[in-house]
Formats: C-alpha cells, structure tokens, sequence
C-alpha cells in the first residue's frame, strides 16, 4: 500500500488526548526507580544486592517483550487503529498489577521478594503494552515534521508534570501514611490512579487522529530489528540515551538514600525529587528555543554537560546539609529537563526518515527497542546502586527499625547519589556528538 495524502493538522484534544498518556508513562518510568529499591531494603529487610536484582530482572524482559510488541503492533489492523488496541490492554491491566507489587507478604523477606519480582514482572509486561504503540504514534498519525514537534511539546509538558507528580507525591503519601507496608500501599494506589487517568486518558484523546496508510514491514522480528539497529542515526542516539538512562536510573534510586544517609534529613526526598523535577516544567520553553537556534544535538549536549556538572558538584556540597545541596540539585534538574526533551523530539526524526527511504512502517520495531533499551537502562541503575551498597556492606532494615551505617556505606551512597550518575551522562556525550540527521537537526 501507498501513503495517501497527508492528512488535516491535528486537533487541539488530540494534542491534549496523546499528551495524557505521558502522565502514565511518567508515573511507572519513576516511582518504581525512586522506590521499590528502598522499599525492599528498608521495608521488607531484603539483603541490597538481592533487592537490585529483583527491581532489574523484571524489567530486563523487556528487552525481549518490547522489540515484539512493536513488530506485532506495526501488523496490527482494527478499525482502532494499529497501535490503540494494545495501548487500551496495558492501559487497563497496569494500574491493578502496579498495587499488587506493594500488597503482597511482608513477614518474611524472601517471599515478599518473590512476590515483587512476580507482580513487578506482570507490570512491566502491561506497561510495554502500552508505551511502545503510544511512542509510535507521532511518526504515523501526521506526516508534518512540525506538527510532531508540537505533539513532542505537549507530551513533554505532561510528561515533567507526570514526573512531578508521582515522583514528589508517591513519597509524600508514603509518609503521610506511616512510611511503612501500609504507607507503600497507600502510595500504590495514589499512582494507579495516575496510571489510570493517563493511559485511558490517551487511549480516549486520540481517538478521531487519523492513522496514515502506510506500506506495512512483513519481515520477520529479527531482520526488521538488524534493519532497525542499521540505521546510524537511530544506533547512536539510542545508545548515548540509554548510557544517560542508567545514570538517572543510579540516581533516582538514590534520592531516599542521600536524603536519610547523607542529608541526615529523611524528610528531604520528596523536597530533592521536586528540586529535581520542577524545573522541567518551568525551563521547557526555555531549550525549546535553544533547540531552534542551535539545533537539538547542541542542546542535548549542552543539557547533559550541565548535569554532569550539577552532579559532579552536589558530591563536595552534599555533606553540607539540605539548603546547600538544592541549589545544585536545580541546576542538575535543568539539564535533566533537556536530557528528557531532546531524545523525545528526535526519535520521530529518526523514524520518519527511515520510512522515507525504506517505503515501510518500521515505527513500532523502532519504538519496540528503544523502550525496551531506556526500560533496561533505568532498570540497570537501581541494581547497579543495590550492588554499591551491598559491595559497601550497607544494612538492610524492616519497618521502623534504625540502623546506624557505617562510613563506607554512607560513601557509597554519596558516590553513587552524585558522581556515579556524573561519569555516566559524561560517557554520553562522545557518544550523542556523533548524532547527525542533516535533514531535520535543526528542526526543533
């Protein structure tokens, strides 16, 4: 099949529909990096490293379930559209899977584990379900290069507000809630109500956007995906961004750590994560225009130089207390709101050109590895901290039980909060530098 015209400019409640769903997207890609580590350490009293294991290994399959759902997503054929069916499974399946992970036995450490691993293995499947079609979707619901770039700035927007919220919230209701099993619970439901207004909400809101007929990949999974990896442009960005993922993977999961060990302020988590966050909110129009005059691989560099700076700095000012950490824990947040933007808003460039010269629909493989690579990535970091800790001798804890840590352990938390997620981005930029796509780079 051929494409047909290219199709009316989007409407303003698709722009809104589609930009829901990063609300979602925002509040699994978060809460569990930020938490579900502290959870098992602190809360059920699972050794470290095993606890790093149990929040990677879940997730890891998605290295393999991904790349699949998008192959079968490009050859799906409703009258929904090739991408809404699968977004409407995870979208109603997540939510429940997301409370059972913190529901389950809390008696003894190795069955809660079991029981995490299990639940959280069920989530991440549903969540793929959902977000590899919902990452398709911009490539082939408008063929206009600007009217992605208006979609990417809606999803964006709602995706640092997703962040905001689950990611200051979740830790909030935690402790408004008692900061044990049943504040984790409690904090569960908060984000399964996220999950649930965003998913449904996008799976609604783009309903009436058109699908452009496109000619459909009938390869099988494993040559489309060498196809897919052939193209450098999409090969280089991916894996400079999945560099950088595992570094905001180290360092999300470290912000309960640095707050209690470090800060000596266990109150301060849900104050660093805002710090952290907000400023996505407020500087986004801000490397949208840096986007526009100096191109998006200068602003992508410039924003991670930035946090690679922050970090390497917040390590010398961590020490020094909560007032004197925040400054630097903006700073790091202003280049994490660009390190966010740009890779979002140059995926569809990728994908748009590889169909450009190839004639076939590819979105979903595209997608498919790219969600399973930044799934892996963020999933990687909390292991790699739960395995610090453990090489360090950190002391696993339950309930409200406190447990003095020795210096090697608050070291390790401090190194790997700070100069772990530094080194990380910094390999990046090597990386990102060799990023070209002449024909729409200096489109923002």
């Amino acid at each position: 099949m051929t494409a047909v015209s290219p199709a009316p400019r989007l409407t303003r409640g698709t722009h809104v529909g589609y930009a829901l769903g990063s609300i979602g997207t925002a509040a699994f890609g978060t809460v569990p990096g930020l938490l579900l580590l502290y959870y098992l350490t602190d809360v059920l009293g699972v050794a470290a490293g095993i606890a790093g294991l149990v929040v990677f290994l879940p997730k890891a399959w998605d290295v393999v379930l991904n790349p699949w759902i998008g192959s079968r997503s490009d050859r799906t054929e409703s009258r929904w559209g090739p991408r809404r069916p699968w977004m409407l499974a995870g979208a109603v399946t997540l939510p429940l899977l997301f409370v059972l992970i913190f529901a389950g036995p809390g008696e003894a450490p190795g069955l809660g584990a079991v029981w995490v691993a299990v639940t959280f293995l069920l989530a991440a499947t549903a969540y793929g379900c959902f977000q590899v079609p919902y990452v398709a979707q911009p490539a082939e619901i408008t063929d206009d290069p600007g009217e992605r770039s208006t979609l990417m700035s809606w999803r964006v927007a709602a995706l640092a507000l997703g962040i905001l919220l689950a990611g200051a919230g979740a830790p909030a209701v935690v402790d408004a809630f008692g900061d044990g099993r049943g504040g984790y619970l409690a904090m569960s439901v908060f984000v399964a109500l996220l999950l649930a207004v965003g998913m449904l909400g996008a799976v609604a809101g783009t309903r009436r956007a058109p699908t452009l007929t496109r000619v459909r990949s009938e390869g099988r999974l494993g040559a489309t995906l060498r196809l897919a990896w052939a193209s450098r442009p999409f090969r280089v960005l991916l894996v400079g961004f999945v560099v950088q993922a595992l570094g905001i993977g180290v360092m999300l999961a470290g912000v309960p750590y640095f707050s209690e060990q470090v800060l000596d302020d266990p109150d301060a988590g849900t104050l660093l994560f805002a710090a952290l966050v907000a400023p996505a909110i407020l500087v986004m129009p801000l490397w949208l225009r840096v986007g526009r005059r100096l191109g998006k691989r200068r602003g992508l560099l410039l924003a991670s130089s930035l946090f690679a700076w922050g970090a390497s700095m917040l390590a010398i000012a961590g020490p020094l207390g909560t007032a004197a950490a925040l400054p630097l824990v903006v700073l790091i947040g202003v280049g994490y709101a660009g390190m966010q933007m740009f890779p979002l808003s140059m995926l569809p460039d990728v994908i748009a050109a590889d169909e450009t010269a190839s004639g076939e629909r590819r979105a979903g493989v595209f997608t498919g590895v790219w969600t399973a690579a930044e799934t892996l990535g963020l999933a990687v970091g909390p292991g790699l901290l739960g395995l610090l800790l453990a090489a360090a001798g950190y002391v696993s804890s339950t309930g409200d039980e406190v447990v003095a840590q020795s210096g090697p352990a608050v070291a390790a938390v401090r190194i790997g909060f700070t100069i772990v997620p530094a080194l990380l981005v910094l390999a990046s930029i090597p990386v990102l530098a060799r990023y070209r796509l002449d024909a729409v780079e200096t489109s923002a």
